[in-house]
This record gives structure tokens, C-alpha cells and sequence, in this order.
């Protein structure tokens, strides 16, 4: 067989910036945080033989597994976090006194039009530093509607015996 007839096949070498795909890690609000943490793999033992490989061999190419390792770690990681911030938020829009449910409800409201004016006066930074501050920024913004989203939704589906975090007591009438 000679050599023109083979097929071509090129490898993929995988960089740091490729780790930059999809959202960033969710932020973990601290009030809510040793809840939503509890068990998960932080990935902090496969970004630590990520770093040793690293310094050793000094670039990418050669940590090949290493990066896929944590890129697979990393996103299990974020995928678990993000749902379970979602469902801590909606159990505090279920459970939390109703004046200070819609409170964080507008305080995230008020974050998320904070983020999105962030993202308009990212756009006009050019090159790597432009990119991963609205890469961060969109990654913020999309995981901040989220929460408000899940919080709403625990809000509007409150029982409706509960008004201010307490029960309502109900009236019995006997004929």
C-alpha cells in the first residue's frame, strides 16, 4: 500500500483554552453553599495531576490525558452543581417567608441586569481578554437565571395556607 493511498488522519491536540468550552463553573452563592457541595467531586485530585504534569513536561501537548480527564470531571462537576442549585433555590421559594423569597428574587433580578449591562461593555474588548470576559460574564448571567427561574417557580407554587413563612389558620364553619 503506498503511503499517498492512506488515509489522513489528524490528531487533536487539546490546549488549556479548549477547558473553555461551554459555561464556566457555577459561583456558589455562600449562603446556600456547604448544601449545595456536600458529596460532589470538586476534580480537585485530576486538576492537581493536571498542574503536576504541567510542570513537569512545561506544555499541553504532552497532558493530553490529563486535560481530557478534568474537561469529563469538570463537567459532571458544574452539570451536578447547577442542578442543584436550582433545587435549593426553588425549596427557598417554597419554604422561606414570602416577603424575603421575593426579596432574592428581585436581588437576583437586580444581578442579572447588572451582569447583562457587564456583557454589552464586554463586547468591545478584542482578543483572549475580550473573550474570556464574556465567555465568565455569559456563564454568570445564564446560571443567575437559572436560580431566579427555579426561585420563581418554588414562589408560585407555594401552598397557599402559608402567608408570610407562617400557617394561615382556618376558619371551620359547622351548620
Amino acid at each position: 500500500m503506498d503511503v499517498d493511498s492512506q488515509p489522513n488522519i489528524e490528531e487533536t491536540i487539546l490546549v488549556g483554552d479548549d477547558l473553555m468550552l461551554g459555561l464556566p463553573s457555577p459561583i456558589i452563592p455562600p449562603e446556600i453553599a456547604s448544601h449545595v457541595l456536600e458529596g460532589v467531586d470538586l476534580c480537585d485530585g485530576v486538576l492537581r495531576n493536571l498542574f503536576l504534569c504541567l510542570q513537569i513536561n512545561d506544555i499541553e501537548p504532552f497532558c493530553q490525558d490529563e486535560i481530557v480527564l478534568y474537561r469529563e470531571c469538570a463537567e459532571k462537576r458544574d452539570k451536578e452543581l447547577r442542578q442543584r442549585l436550582s433545587d435549593s433555590e426553588h425549596k427557598l421559594g417554597l419554604s422561606m417567608p414570602i416577603e424575603e423569597a421575593k426579596e432574592r428574587a428581585a436581588q437576583l433580578q437586580s444581578e442579572v441586569t447588572s451582569l447583562e449591562r457587564h456583557m454589552i461593555l464586554a463586547s468591545g474588548i478584542q482578543g483572549m481578554e475580550g473573550f474570556r470576559q464574556r465567555w465568565s460574564l455569559h456563564g454568570r448571567l445564564e446560571d443567575t437565571k437559572r436560580r431566579m427561574e427555579a426561585l420563581n417557580q418554588g414562589i408560585e407554587k407555594r401552598k397557599p395556607d402559608k402567608i408570610h413563612g407562617e400557617p394561615v389558620r382556618k376558619k371551620w364553619f359547622f351548620w
